[in-house]
């Protein structure tokens, strides 16, 4: 099933992030990194578009941030 997910948000080319894991505490980099991708609140969900740079973001920060399917 996660198989079909993933060809499914490589189809429309969008992956959604969610935050699962608090800022407070962490440098500011990580802090802007979260920020950048849009996110303000635990548990938020956004969809942004599934680029490297996007890509490269969630992979900072990857205690913060989770892709959901």
């Amino acid at each position: 099933m996660a198989a079909k997910t993933k060809q499914a948000a490589k189809a429309t080319g969008k992956i959604k992030v969610k935050m699962i894991g608090s800022v407070i505490g962490c440098p500011d980099k990580q802090r802007a990194t979260v920020r950048g991708l849009g996110l303000r609140r635990m548990h938020q969900v956004v969809e942004r578009l599934d680029t490297p740079e996007i890509r490269g973001m969630v992979k900072k920060v990857p205690h913060l941030v989770a892709i959901i399917g």
